[in-house]
């Protein structure tokens, strides 16, 4: 494990999702607990963190989270007529959990290990019709991807977008999250990849 920062506290956001360092996040906010955390993540322009849920609920009593997670930062947020908060994050860097402690509104908050981000990897020849697959991949996924900074030619990149798109286990994609080699990312995902009859490798 390669660290980068000190450790800090952050309020933690346990959910049934895995999110990847430069990937989309798009949540409905409405338990108190969560609207005062976007309300002092956007008055301290601070991130918070996001954790796949180990064992609980996203509603309710505190959830435990997996300990190696994202941090989400607040890029744009608007609320609904139903008057549900509507916030789009974006993933940065990847952290470690090092301790948890509960509020009284229920509210997560971590004890948290900044993991230094992958340096970058040229993309693998062998690996070059995934740029292909994302193509398709990204015209499924609506707009959320499409003012998204893109490099095809960075391997993490091309690894966690593959990662968070490819119709995978969440435990699968947690694993994914966890690795700190993109060419290894990359090896497993195209054995993923090279199963599926669908997948158009330009061959």
């Amino acid at each position: 494990m390669s660290t980068l920062e000190e450790a800090r506290e952050v309020p933690l956001f346990p959910l049934h999702t895995v999110l990847f360092p430069g990937g989309p996040l798009a949540l409905r906010v409405f338990e108190p607990r969560y609207l005062d955390m976007v309300s002092a993540c956007l008055r301290n322009e601070q991130p918070f963190g996001v954790c796949l849920i180990e064992s609980g609920q996203e509603i309710g009593e505190a959830a435990s989270p997996h300990r190696t997670g994202t941090f989400a930062r607040i890029v744009d947020w608007q609320r609904g007529a139903d008057g549900l908060l509507a916030i789009s994050a974006l993933g940065e860097q990847r952290f470690q959990v090092q301790g948890t402690h509960v509020e009284r509104d229920q509210l997560l908050r971590g004890t948290v290990q900044p993991l230094t981000p992958e340096p970058p990897a040229p993309l693998p020849a062998e690996c070059g019709y995934m740029t292909g697959v994302l193509d398709q991949l990204f015209e499924h996924a609506g707009d959320v991807y499409a003012d998204l900074p893109k490099r095809p030619d960075d391997a993490a990149w091309v690894g966690y977008r593959l990662a968070e798109l490819l119709s995978l286990p969440l435990a699968r994609r947690q694993t994914f999250l966890e690795l700190e080699d993109p060419l290894l990312r990359l090896s497993q995902l195209d054995q993923i990849l090279r199963a599926m009859p669908e997948t158009n490798e330009g061959e």
